[in-house]
């Protein structure tokens, strides 16, 4: 493939990456104010062997695939700057409250993902969405609950426990993703030039 073609196909996979992220942390802070039975500052959802976690848990764990595969093919700046228009659509879906708890988490938990998935993808890429996903998922978990005001003995179990089944399946697609060309190394900036290196 020319590189031509090549930059042109990964700016539409970062754009289609950069768009799933924002849904997802949009869909996530609706859900948790009007999917599944109420609790305190939130709706809660069953996620196995008796737990319950915040309804949005499902879309906040895909985020954190969504975010490593937007990293993947448009570079870290793209999901941070996902996160920041995610959480400023939040705002008209939820309250403003739980809009800035998430923001925040989210730019927390990019922050441990800088530590963990960039290093780690050059040499496994599965792997890297697997462990970034369950060290952020403790760090993301216990600081937006706490930012948001939803009881941690309430929802943390239930909510480490979601994570973990969706990040699981978010393993499985970066090994799927990897045998394309287009996911098969890191992003290297969308703004170089078209000329090979």
């Amino acid at each position: 493939m020319t590189e031509a073609p090549r930059l042109r196909r990964a700016r539409i996979a970062a754009s289609a990456s950069f768009a799933a992220y924002v849904a997802v942390i949009v869909g996530a802070n609706w859900m948790i104010g009007h999917v599944g039975t109420p609790i305190p500052g939130a709706h809660v959802l069953p996620v196995g062997f008796g737990l319950e976690a915040p309804s949005g848990v499902y879309l906040a764990a895909l985020a954190f695939v969504a975010r490593d595969v937007l990293q993947r093919v448009g570079g870290a700046r793209a999901g941070v700057a996902a996160i920041l228009v995610g959480a400023g659509i939040s705002a008209f879906v939820a309250s403003a409250h739980l809009a800035l708890a998430s923001g925040a988490t989210f730019l927390l938990s990019e922050t441990c993902d800088f530590l963990i998935y960039t290093p780690l993808q050059k040499r496994n890429f599965p792997l890297a969405v697997v462990a970034s996903g369950v060290v952020g998922d403790l760090v993301d978990s216990t600081v937006f609950l706490t930012l948001a005001g939803i009881p941690l003995a309430v929802a943390l179990p239930g909510q480490l426990l979601g994570k973990l089944w969706v990040m699981l399946l978010g393993g499985l697609l970066a090994a799927w993703l990897r045998r394309f060309p287009l996911f098969a190394t890191p992003a290297r900036s969308l703004s170089v030039s078209a000329t090979p290196a």
